[in-house]
């Protein structure tokens, strides 16, 4: 079927939505896909949630807020997106992000799948992660499913590694098997800084970083965390390294971004993987910054290049990956694993949502028992 996936990523940037046309296990096609921003005060409300997530209560009235805006920024971008799409059966909506322990056995996208399918008017798949949480997994990530669909025809072991605000690999081996994990900080920490710093949302082309000089020192105490001693699978919420910004405080603007620019890098060639990938693929935003790119190419032993060198649309990645799973969701095929989120099985998950104002479509009315139904 065709589907569009929607992603809104935890650097707080705005929705990607995707067209894809898949069956949850192969990809016929990958669409078109359009990107639209928060507005900065948006983004700044979505930021303010994250250091208040852990005791938040959900009635609270500035979640609700800002959670109504977020889901009415994700149904502009299916109405768009649908006008140029025919045949759109069903969205899979990720949501925000506001808080991930698994350990604690929580997780939390905000994001009102109600109000999504009543103004598109389409079925919608959500919560792709509470089930495994709440089975003892990770809950992320989810898209080695789709990185390996993406990569079924290419030789391994390779890798697929996504830089969003959090960084994730996929590494998929001469067999087809997958090793997933969180490697560490992707762009959030870098954003953070430069905002602070600039008040530019981002570390543009690198320029910050690339006029900056490492400070091998704070960069090791940042690598002292427990994390990077545990083995995958494990994965991370957007603020699990808050404190290397209080680490690298005493430094210059460019050296702090130069040093958590290799954070990121150190963080990825330092994860344990079963065997060298042949070659490495990047996706999300933080492959668009030459100083993260470079310095992948110079700490990873073999060829580092954008996802694009396979025909893909790196930005879309994500969104694309989160129409995949709401078919899968459907099917109630695996959204994860052990050796992705260690969870204690391949498991399922998602519920599906539809507007009481819309009909169900027929051909849902069949398998709509097989996702856990809400509406």
């Amino acid at each position: 079927m065709t589907v569009i996936g929607l992603m809104s990523g935890t650097s707080l940037d705005g929705v990607d939505a995707a067209a894809i046309r898949t069956d949850g296990e192969r990809v016929e096609r990958c669409g078109q896909g359009v990107s639209l921003a928060y507005s900065p005060a948006l983004r700044a409300r979505a930021r303010a949630l994250l250091d208040r997530a852990v005791s938040l209560p959900a009635d609270d009235p500035e979640l609700l807020s800002v959670e109504r805006e977020i889901t009415l920024r994700h149904v502009e971008a299916v109405r768009h997106l649908g006008s140029l799409v025919s045949g759109v059966a069903l969205v899979g909506f990720h949501g925000q992000t506001i808080l991930h322990a698994p350990a604690e056995r929580r997780t939390w996208q905000i994001g009102d799948a109600a109000l999504l399918s009543r103004e598109t008017g389409l079925p919608v798949i959500h919560d792709f992660r509470g089930a495994d949480v709440a089975a003892g997994g990770e809950g992320a990530p989810l898209a080695p499913w789709f990185h390996a669909a993406l990569m079924r025809d290419m030789a391994g072991p390779l890798a697929v590694l996504n830089i969003g605000g959090v960084a994730n690999v996929t590494f998929i081996d001469a067999d087809g098997g997958i090793l997933a994990c969180d490697t560490g900080p992707g762009n959030a920490l870098l954003d953070d800084w430069a905002f602070s710093h600039t008040g530019i949302a981002c570390d543009i082309d690198g320029r910050l970083a690339r006029a900056g000089t490492i400070d091998h020192a704070r960069l090791e105490r940042m690598l002292a965390d427990p994390y990077f001693a545990r083995p995958a699978p494990k994965s991370l919420d957007r603020l699990t390294f808050a404190s290397a910004l209080r680490i690298v405080a005493g430094c210059t603007p460019e050296d702090g971004a130069a040093t958590l620019a290799a954070f990121t890098v150190e963080a990825v060639r330092r994860t344990a993987l079963p065997a060298p990938p042949r070659h490495w693929y990047v996706c999300g935003g933080g492959r668009h910054n030459p100083v993260i790119m470079e310095g992948l190419a110079r700490a990873l032993q073999a060829p580092v290049d954008p996802i694009e060198a396979t025909g893909r649309d790196g930005d879309m990645i994500e969104a694309e990956c989160f129409g995949f799973l709401a078919v899968r969701a459907l099917r109630r095929l695996p959204l994860s694993a052990p050796a992705i989120t260690g969870g204690p099985a391949c498991l399922s998950g998602g519920r599906l949502t539809c507007s009481a104002l819309s009909p169900i479509p027929d051909w849902l009315r069949d398998i709509s028992d097989n996702t856990r139904r809400d509406g």
